[in-house]
């Protein structure tokens, strides 16, 4: 049917998705996340697509103050400071990730990370060494 839209099945950053769930565009190749319906470069149709989930850092920051109240809700320990990123995936996608790191003087662009979709934003973590390549 010509024009139709394609739906996703499963909210795109659910963990019930499986992982990381893009799009692709059939038409321009161009991958994107969260997935859509339609590609935001040609306009073509996308389908879902999983998206690996390994990739480097390709720049950051850190949260040092806490976020205004509403919606922000202090944890029980109070706020601390956290960082924030790009990775890029092997598919070329950015994806924004909260860094789950001990040591926020180790963070570096470049370093292999692993993105794991969840309720919110998603979390990467370092890549162990013996996880890379694989």
């Amino acid at each position: 049917m010509a024009g139709a839209l394609i739906r996703m099945t499963t909210d795109p950053r659910s963990p019930a998705a499986g992982g990381l769930q893009g799009a692709r565009c059939s038409g321009c190749s161009v991958t994107v996340y969260p997935a859509d319906d339609t590609c935001p470069r040609c306009g073509g149709p996308a389908a879902p697509a999983a998206l690996q989930g390994t990739g480097t850092l390709w720049t950051w920051t850190v949260q040092r103050y806490a976020p205004k109240s509403p919606p922000y809700q202090a944890p029980p320990g109070g706020f601390e400071p956290f960082a924030l990123g790009y990775v890029e995936l092997a598919e070329g996608v950015r994806v924004a990730a909260v860094l789950d790191v001990d040591d926020l003087d180790a963070v570096r662009i470049g370093m292999p990370l692993s993105v794991t979709a969840g309720p919110g934003v998603p979390r990467a973590r370092p890549t162990p060494v013996s996880e890379e390549g694989s």
